[in-house]
């Protein structure tokens, strides 16, 4: 009886195989049971033990030249009104960005800052939090003027688009991603949400750095042909050398502790300092303190 059991127990699972592996959506899931099951990133934890993407794949994708974007209204005509919102979207790096935003902004005439980030969230996992669908019901809840993203450390993972998996790094996920950036610049400006984007920190595990190296290659590439602001951080948290630091100058010129224990977030003063060069736009944008000489972290023109 039992041999006769487990004779149709294997038939069973042999059945089941041969049936995923007709159908595209079971071919992925036997690639990828973990994506298609729905599991998380959490850049707290461990950094995905994905493979590190070559030295080829780590070049900027060559994505299509996205329709027009709609021309936004000016943060200095908005404040000009009397009120200037700022929303803060993104992941759990984002959560401290806002926090430094805040205490650097919010106490500025007419101006608010806001949190729309979410941890555990990308552009990577739609399945798991459809950003593009949360951004939209959240301007139409709660509009804002200006957007300050801020997303990847959740990201180096294979993205599902259009019944085909993309592995991480890969030309397709290059484009896929790149895809989702425009995506989401579109629906913001479509909203007059002047958008500014910041890059991704120096990370302490060298493999995890090389894929958030390829996140910021996108995202750097994407940025030049929206014309939206990026402000780049990587060598504002790395030493003189270029290589990850958990302590480094602070205001006084002494060494202050910059990074958590994970090596991937933050401490308050270090959300502070990659926060100061986003505010320092935004309040030029805003006309709350006069134009100066560009900063290299900011090679792209006002907004408007």
């Amino acid at each position: 009886m039992r041999v006769g059991i487990n004779g149709l127990t294997w038939a069973l699972v042999v059945g089941v195989v041969i049936g995923l592996a007709l159908t595209p959506d079971g071919r992925g899931w036997l690639r990828h049971p973990t994506l298609m099951l729905g599991g998380s990133a959490v850049a707290s934890a461990s950094p995905p033990e994905n493979r590190a993407p070559s030295p080829e794949t780590a070049a900027p994708p060559v994505a299509p030249t996205p329709a027009v974007q709609p021309l936004v209204t000016p943060l200095k005509a908005r404040l000009a009104e009397g009120r200037l919102s700022v929303g803060v979207f993104g992941d759990s790096m984002a959560d401290g960005l806002w926090a430094a935003l805040y205490r650097d902004l919010n106490h500025q005439p007419g101006v608010t800052v806001t949190k729309f980030s979410e941890v555990s969230t990308g552009l990577s996992r739609y399945d798991y939090v459809d950003i593009q669908a949360k951004t939209e019901r959240q301007l139409r809840e709660t509009p804002v003027d200006a957007a300050v993203v801020l997303f990847g450390t959740n990201d180096a993972q294979g993205i599902s688009l259009d019944g085909v998996i993309h592995d991480f790094g890969t030309p397709g996920w290059k484009a896929a991603y790149a895809k989702r950036i425009d995506d989401l610049v579109g629906l913001l400006r479509a909203n007059d949400v002047a958008v500014y984007w910041v890059g991704l920190p120096k990370m302490k595990r060298t493999g995890f750095d090389a894929k958030m190296a390829v996140i910021n290659a996108v995202v750097r590439e994407r940025m030049t042909a929206l014309n939206v602001p990026l402000i780049e951080t990587s060598a504002l948290t790395a030493d003189a050398a270029g290589d990850y630091a958990a302590y480094l100058p602070g205001p006084s010129g002494r060494p202050q502790l910059m990074r958590a224990n994970d090596g991937i977030h933050m401490s308050m003063a270090g959300y502070l300092r990659i926060a100061a060069p986003v505010a320092e736009r935004l309040k030029r944008d805003a006309g709350l303190i006069e134009a100066k000489t560009a900063d290299p972290r900011l090679d792209t023109p006002p907004t408007g």
